[in-house]
């Protein structure tokens, strides 16, 4: 593991930038950036204008280093170019941002209140190829709809027995059992949830470290105990759903957590403005983020 992008992840000022819509997320993305269903016709189209539209954002001058930690990437942006270089390589070696890839391959259906992740047949070889490309962390992603306690047990032992595995492979895995914002007992569901990824982080060897994504919540520093636990490098935090107004305003009293946020991040931008107004819109929401996470 890079000893410099483990120091920035620690210890860092700023947030993750999740850049990480995939095949399923990617149509309402290209919409909310002006960029409409009929401008293309099939994946590999769309997948072109994503990529543009992730491209736009890094290489812009508001997007470096100095506020944003590490971004993370939808496996289609890892492979990747941006100006020349391999996406990760570029946001590591031009803007000092830990690249980060999102692994999953989406949510089973619906049982127990909850959706665990669907089957990863080829993670070693991901992994391994990620590792090539210079790729610091994992991110994957489960949802808890109800707090319904062996659905929660369920997500939390899948996510850290995957976890383990993502280590074993010298990457830093990160976590992300969410809480749906709708759910119908949040509050229960983030105790649930709370109790049972400390459960697994006391069980973890010495020496090993995870990060958390976890829905903001409904008690402010909720979690404080999760950020100072040893086992666990940063705890960052999903937008879920709030506009960026009200995720920043829930994240700022919530001590110790820094956002990682989609869709509140390009909540504005569009294919539409100009560079110079792109780039103000962008720097505005980067500037408000990470406010807020500093806190």
């Amino acid at each position: 593991m890079n000893q410099q992008q483990y120091e920035k992840v620690k210890s860092a000022k700023g947030f993750i930038a999740a850049l990480d819509q995939s095949g399923g997320s990617t149509p309402k993305a290209l919409s909310l950036y002006g960029v409409k269903a009929d401008a293309y016709s099939g994946e590999q189209q769309m997948y072109d204008l994503i990529h543009a539209m992730r491209t736009r954002i890094v290489t812009s001058p508001a997007f470096n280093g100095d506020r944003i930690l590490g971004a993370i990437l939808f496996e289609q942006t890892m492979d990747r170019d941006v100006e020349g270089r391999g996406t990760a390589d570029y946001l590591w070696s031009v803007k000092n941002v830990v690249p980060f890839l999102k692994v999953d391959k989406g949510l089973a259906d619906e049982a127990n209140g909850v959706q665990v992740m669907k089957a990863m047949p080829g993670l070693d070889a991901l992994l391994s190829r990620a590792k090539g490309k210079g790729v610091f962390g994992t991110k994957m992603r489960s949802v808890i709809k109800h707090a319904n306690a062996a659905g929660i047990e369920e997500v939390v032992q899948q996510q850290f027995a995957i976890g383990k595995q993502i280590l074993a492979a010298g990457l830093m895995p990160i976590i992300e059992p969410e809480v749906d914002i709708h759910a119908t007992d949040k509050q229960g569901a983030e105790r649930l949830l709370k109790a049972s990824i400390t459960k697994e982080l006391d069980a973890l060897p010495a020496g090993q470290q995870v990060m958390l994504k976890l829905t903001i919540p409904s008690v402010d520093d909720f979690y404080a105990d999760l950020v100072k636990h040893p086992k666990v490098l940063r705890v960052v935090a999903l937008s879920g759903g709030y506009s960026r107004e009200e995720a920043n305003s829930l994240l700022a009293r919530n001590h110790g957590v820094i956002a990682s946020f989609s869709r509140a991040l390009t909540e504005g931008l569009t294919a539409q403005q100009s560079d110079q107004a792109f780039n103000a819109a962008l720097d505005a929401a980067i500037g408000s983020i990470y406010a807020a996470s500093i806190k």
